[in-house]
């Protein structure tokens, strides 16, 4: 029995030593870059700032590419919104954030960004 006692506190350790040693792995693959000033400029058209919408929405935006900038992303209420493609999907009711940052080829951050606030309905 006290071979099995020891036999359990080895597996805890180790188990522990493996959860931390790869912690930094779960933290980001790479660390946060400022973002780029490349002379890119984004603007959201629609829909405009405070304007009541479903739960389900497109959101046109012009993005004028400065020298590194190739497309977006689009957070909703600050999360990345993986996939997206102009359109919004399903959000809950209430007022929401909506923001359009251009991006380079490698998905960095350039300084072009515009937020507006809707409220679905």
């Amino acid at each position: 029995m006290y071979g099995m006692g020891r036999v359990g506190f080895m597996g805890l350790g180790i188990a522990l030593a493996g959860c931390l040693s790869v912690a930094p792995v779960f933290a980001g693959d790479k660390p946060a870059k400022p973002p780029v000033a490349d002379g890119s400029k984004v603007m959201i058209s629609s829909p405009k700032d405070g304007d009541k919408v479903s739960d389900t929405f497109e959101v046109k935006y012009e993005l004028t590419k400065g020298s590194q900038a190739t497309h977006v992303h689009a957070y909703v209420d600050d999360q990345y919104q993986k996939g997206f493609s102009g359109e919004l999907k399903s959000l809950s009711k209430g007022t929401h954030k909506v923001t359009v940052t251009g991006a380079t080829k490698d998905h960095d951050p350039v300084t072009a960004t515009h937020s507006i606030t809707v409220d679905v309905q």
